[in-house]
């Protein structure tokens, strides 16, 4: 058994790796760390927990770092403040937050500048041996990896439903637009006075128009496939607790739209966590799994391509895919302990 700390352990990350490696057969947690509810057991912070883990979170200050893997479930610019730690201990670390999800300061410093943040990273060394935690694309680069940088939600959600057409070079589109529907809890627990009940309840908002944070990665990802395309990424937030669904429109080259169905559908044929359907896509499909479901349209009237794909934020978005990351990287099933049906209603 492997032992693994889960720092941020009080936020919706941290309570989605508990509940996954709680009944996973090769990760033991060994250390819960917070900032805040320090002292208490996790199950007084969330009641469901009872009985399942009630281990005592414990401040920065006490953390003795005993552990094999730690997952940073930590805003951004909090894992730079201490991946140090980390690496000189030899500790591999897998980090939720854009800290790690670029091998260089100048995609990084885009990345802040889009969130409002500080853009001067303060472990600008670990940048370059990060690797991007995207499985279905990054699975050998992440079984040697020591610095592993999860993607964001909306992110990983776009680079899937794009990566096939981007790697057969047959989007002829100069810029691919995208529009993405998430779920409240994206915005974490914290999650601010417009995601009060009465001011988003029965309500739907635009924001961070063309300039969203995640599109950095997106872009990134299509430059390291041979694409030089823009995303006009228009992320919404709508009234509902988790997933995501993004529609990605763009034309394609003469002759390539009749097998582009199978192109997805070949492509993503040994991947465990992409799911190609022909029927339109529901959140409801994937809530509380690691999957990706996937659908291509091409609209015969108009010529143009719908690519849609839907994850659960939470999960395929965030804590299940660094639990299948943390596979790669151990040498385990990269299923192990994230087969789970979608539960349903």
């Amino acid at each position: 058994m492997k032992k693994v700390a889960i720092i941020g352990a009080t936020g919706f990350g941290g309570l989605g790796l508990i509940e996954l490696l709680h009944s996973h057969p090769q990760f033991k947690i060994n250390r819960l760390v917070a900032r805040k509810d320090t002292g208490l057991p996790i199950s007084k912070i969330f009641p469901h927990l009872s009985s399942f883990c009630d281990m005592t979170v414990q401040s920065m200050e006490e953390f003795d770092f005993d552990c094999d893997l730690a997952f940073l479930s930590t805003p951004d610019r909090a894992g730079m403040t201490i991946i140090d730690e980390f690496v000189k201990r030899k500790i591999r670390v897998i980090d939720f937050s854009g800290d790690f999800r670029f091998n260089n300061i100048d995609d990084y410093t885009v990345y802040a500048a889009n969130k409002g943040m500080e853009t001067i990273h303060h472990a600008p060394n670990a940048l370059t041996s990060s690797v991007y935690g995207l499985p279905e694309k990054y699975a050998d680069e992440i079984k040697n990896a020591n610095i592993v940088g999860n993607p964001g939600c909306f992110a990983i959600c776009m680079i899937l439903a794009l990566l096939p057409a981007i790697e057969a070079d047959i989007i002829e589109s100069d810029t691919i637009i995208c529009d993405g529907k998430s779920g409240v809890s994206g915005a974490g627990k914290i999650s601010g006075e417009a995601n009060l009940y009465p001011q988003r309840h029965e309500n739907i908002n635009t924001y961070r128009e063309g300039k969203h944070q995640h599109l950095v990665e997106v872009e990134n990802i299509l430059k390291l496939c041979g694409a030089n395309k823009k995303v006009f990424f228009i992320p919404q937030v709508v009234p509902m607790s988790r997933g995501i669904l993004n529609n990605m429109y763009f034309d394609v080259k003469d002759g390539q739209a009749k097998r582009i169905h199978d192109l997805y559908t070949e492509y993503y044929k040994d991947k465990p966590f992409v799911r190609i359907t022909e029927s339109s896509p529901n959140t409801s499909n994937v809530a509380g799994s690691n999957l990706c479901e996937i659908r291509v349209l091409v609209d015969e009237r108009t010529g143009k391509v719908l690519i849609t794909s839907v994850i659960d934020n939470l999960l395929k978005g965030q804590s299940g895919n660094a639990v299948q990351n943390a596979n790669i990287m151990m040498g385990y099933d990269e299923r192990l302990g994230l087969q789970k049906i979608p539960f349903y209603p």
